[in-house]
Formats: structure tokens, C-alpha cells, sequence
């Protein structure tokens, strides 16, 4: 009997499912940080086996909005929700269930799919914290399993946790190529890989104001192993320039060096990566730039 279908991960901001997903995918698709609402889009990560096939959909953390834009990221969780087959509410370890987390569960109990907790990071966590939440997630929602993970640490929950969403997916062939790790396009990866690098070590709402777009990618006309990549960075105000391209551009030069090694693995070429920084005031709540950025 072969098993395929879609799994939704879901918790509130910075509970580690994008760092889940790509240790079940076994493979860097999504990007993860530190900062909360790092996910933007839902990011579909591919996992095959022989005898099933599961495709993980990682989704902007769900969250009260306070702008647009976290109205949009809740809206694509919610439309991602209605169509898998297995919900995973990912709840860290190391972190007291609370108003967030209940919001998000009560949101869960409309839901015809069945739901699975998932307690993460429980390499930061104490055996007694990781039976604690065990136990108050258990009191939370009617939960079909109840799974303790550590995404970077134990290979063989992550496998558990594998075979526990798989055993809710209804019979089926394969969904996808054998080799296929995720479906999202080349173009938004490296969107998402320059953004990653733009987030490491901002703070305050500055991470939240940044997005990127891809305004070119070519092979380089006398040496087809370069690729040339010309992406724009779009903040908010003027006085988040000065912090995104640094003294004397230092900052800028370190996201693109940070950023490139990640794109030629990708890619499997050479890269030349010219990024430019651009105002778009109050993006976050503009419908038509949030359109334009893609949001």
C-alpha cells in the first residue's frame, strides 16, 4: 500500500517549522532566523519514500495582524489549512503554552483534517519541560498523536514524526518526481536566501520591513559558469538604509557574500550578486505594493 498527500505545518511565529520542514525534506528549501514571521509564503517541501510520499506545506507563522500584510500571511495559512490531508501544530519545547498558541488551536478545532501535535526544539528543553508541554498540549485540543521533536538534534524523531504524519495520508500514487525536493521556483529561493542574509543581526521591526525582488537573472554572456543576479532589497523609511548597507556598504557587501554561497549551491554555478536597496514607504500596508512585492 503506497500513501501520499499534503501535511500543513502551523504554530504561532518562531516555533521551528520551517527548521522541521527542511529536516524532513533533508535539505535547505525553507529559510529559517531567529526573527519571528521569517516564513512569507507557503513553501511546499517534497519527502519520498518507497512507500509513500508526503508534501510538507510550511506557512507564515498564524498570528493577530497588525497590518495588511500579516492579514495577507493569515490568509494564506488559513487557505493551506482547507486542503491538506494532516495538520501539524508545532508548539516549542522550551516555551510556556500561551494566548498565541490557544488562539491558533482554537482555529484548528474547525478543521475536518486530523491533528497532530508536534512539540519542537527539545534539544533546548529538559525532560521535565518536554513532559510538561507533552501534557498541557494534551488539554489543549483532541490531538490524533501527540510527537516530541528536535528538528537539528535527533534524526530518529524527525523519522517518527515522518511516520506518524504519513499514517494519516489516504492511499495514492505519487504526487511528484522521485527527485523533486520542493516545487517552489528558482527565482524565489534566491529572493528568500537574500532575505535571510538581510535579517541576521537587525532588530526591532526592521526585519519585518524588509522584502526582496529579483530583477534579473542571466548567464554571463563570455562565461557561461557565472550567473549575474540584480535583486533590490525594499525597506520601509529612509532610516533603515543606513542600517541595511552599513558603514561604507559593509553590511550590504556581507548579506551579498553570505547570500551567494547560498545561491551558486543552488543554482550550480558561479554567481555575481549586485543587490541595490529601495524605498517603498509603508509596503506592509499598501495593497498595491504589497502586490507588487508579491504578497
Amino acid at each position: 500500500m503506497h500513501r501520499s498527500g499534503f501535511a500543513c505545518f502551523v504554530g504561532r511565529p518562531n516555533a521551528g517549522k520551517s527548521t522541521l520542514t527542511n529536516a524532513l525534506v533533508g535539505s535547505k528549501i525553507v529559510i529559517t532566523s531567529s526573527k519571528p514571521q521569517t516564513t512569507r509564503h507557503a513553501v511546499r517541501g517534497i519527502v519520498t519514500r518507497e512507500d509513500a510520499q508526503l508534501i510538507i506545506v510550511d506557512t507564515p507563522g498564524l498570528h493577530r495582524p497588525r497590518t495588511l500584510l500579516g492579514e495577507r500571511l493569515n490568509d494564506v495559512v488559513r487557505s493551506n489549512l482547507a486542503e491538506v490531508d494532516v495538520v501539524g501544530f508545532c508548539v516549542p519545547a522550551n516555551e510556556k503554552i500561551g494566548p498565541g498558541d490557544r488562539y491558533i488551536a482554537n482555529v484548528l478545532k474547525e478543521l475536518k483534517a486530523p491533528l497532530v501535535a508536534i512539540v519542537t526544539k527539545t534539544d533546548l528543553a529538559s525532560r521535565k519541560q518536554v513532559a510538561e508541554q507533552l501534557l498541557a498540549l494534551s488539554q489543549l485540543a483532541d490531538f490524533a498523536d501527540i510527537v516530541p521533536v528536535s528538528a537539528l538534534a535527533d534524526t530518529d524523531e524527525v523519522g517518527t514524526l515522518f511516520d506518524v504524519l504519513i499514517s494519516h495520508l489516504p492511499e495514492g500514487p505519487l504526487l511528484y518526481d522521485e527527485e523533486t525536493a520542493t516545487d517552489n521556483d528558482t527565482e524565489t529561493r534566491i529572493a528568500e536566501l537574500i532575505r535571510e542574509a538581510a535579517l541576521e543581526g537587525v532588530h526591532d521591526e526592521l526585519p519585518h520591513s524588509i522584502a526582496v525582488t529579483i530583477d534579473e537573472i542571466r548567464l554571463r554572456a563570455d562565461n557561461e559558469s557565472i550567473t549575474d543576479i540584480f535583486a533590490t532589497i525594499h525597506l520601509e523609511r529612509d532610516s533603515q538604509k543606513g542600517i541595511v548597507i552599513g558603514h561604507k556598504g559593509s553590511r550590504l557587501k556581507a548579506i551579498g557574500t553570505t547570500a551567494r554561497g547560498d545561491i551558486a549551491a543552488l543554482i550550480g554555478t558561479r554567481v555575481h550578486l549586485d543587490l541595490h536597496v529601495a524605498i517603498e514607504a509603508d509596503w506592509q500596508r499598501d495593497p498595491k505594493k504589497l502586490d507588487r512585492l508579491g504578497f
